[in-house]
């Protein structure tokens, strides 16, 4: 039995104090953050991979629908790069009348809600119903019943989109996982999994564009965990996301990734350099935010609670430069790491007005 380990945790934490943030948040002006802004979305799509992710046609294929008391959902396929294809479910409030455009929610998913299943509410699998109660994931079937229309995509590793290593033949299937082998694979040629996942959202969106029942200029995402890590790069990378909701995912790097285990969706190669996930929020503002924290939740990092407020007051000082603090809201709850929602409803209400 080992009495004594000799790791390297403390040798990484002198190396980030070292060489972390280099392109920080220090804009004094709206023409600064401009500039700020275009020079770290520019460092995002390079170290992430986006910018060598290659476009296609999306060749849209309708697979199925079920139709409930309230909603119709609606499987759909697209192609977001050559052979890589994504499905995802519509949620259609059954409500819509004939020409009528509804504005649009982005529902990606955390891990251990079996991907799009839990997001739509699924409930006919056990082990996927076990999810939803212990995340309270169901979000997606929340919103379309709130009347918007919601799309729950599989992220890459996730749900139908689990690589073949990772499947059992059982119904654990529906939980794999094979973030860590994509990560891996992804890394060594110059992407990353948080850049293909942002990639596939940037493609459904484009896909959204082309349905005469949506409203393309009223797109919100909304994701609890690795789906609020999805929410996240999107909404900052992507223009058309119009509002954006962050449930259980906001920390400080050094106080989360380099002292808990985490999926390798959150590593990408050379973030640390550059920026935290404050600086990366700042790049939403000045549409409107909320970030949903629980008191709780363990994988808010050793600073608990405080790093996040610390991240979030990086955030909001780009929102002051617009002098748009109203638009940012940090909402934290007695709780841990589940999707909490009591500020969503009228989140999004304000959002459509």
């Amino acid at each position: 039995m080992y009495t004594k380990r000799y790791t390297t945790r403390e040798h990484l934490l002198d190396v980030y104090d070292k060489h972390a943030r280099k392109m920080k948040l220090e804009a004094t002006s709206i023409q600064e953050f401009n500039k700020w802004k275009v020079s770290v979305q520019e460092t995002l799509r390079e170290i992430s991979g986006i910018n060598m992710m290659e476009s296609c046609d999306l060749s849209p294929e309708f697979l199925s629908e079920e139709v409930y008391d309230d909603h119709i959902k609606r499987k759909m396929l697209i192609q977001t790069t050559p052979k890589v294809w994504m499905p995802f479910y519509i949620l259609i409030p059954k409500d819509m009348e004939e020409g009528e455009k509804r504005p649009v929610v982005l529902a990606p998913h955390g891990h251990g809600c079996g991907g799009k299943e839990g997001i739509a509410g699924n409930c006919n699998i056990p082990i996927i119903q076990k999810g939803i109660e212990k995340y309270d994931s169901e979000y997606g079937l929340t919103m379309v019943r709130e009347g918007y229309i919601v799309f729950c995509p599989d992220a890459r590793g996730t749900g139908e989109r689990a690589e073949d290593v990772s499947i059992k033949n059982n119904e654990e299937d529906y939980m794999a996982c094979s973030c860590n082998d994509l990560s891996f694979a992804a890394i060594s040629l110059g992407q990353s999994l948080i850049g293909m996942m942002t990639w596939d959202l940037m493609r459904l969106v484009d896909y959204i564009e082309t349905l005469d029942f949506c409203d393309a200029s009223k797109i919100a995402c909304v994701g609890l965990s690795g789906g609020g890590l999805q929410t996240l790069w999107l909404s900052a990378l992507d223009e058309r996301i119009t509002a954006s909701f962050v449930s259980g995912y906001f920390y400080t790097i050094k106080s989360a990734l380099l002292h808990t285990h985490k999926c390798g969706c959150n590593f990408t190669p050379g973030l640390w350099k550059y920026v935290d996930i404050g600086d990366i929020a700042a790049l939403i503002a000045p549409r409107p935010l909320i970030i949903e924290t629980g008191d709780k939740d363990g994988l808010s990092g050793t600073m608990g609670t405080d790093g996040v407020i610390q991240q979030v007051d990086i955030t909001r000082q780009a929102y002051a430069l617009f002098n748009q603090e109203d638009q940012i809201e940090h909402h934290i709850f007695d709780g841990g790491h589940v999707f909490h929602g009591e500020k969503l409803i009228n989140f999004l209400e304000e959002w459509k007005a």
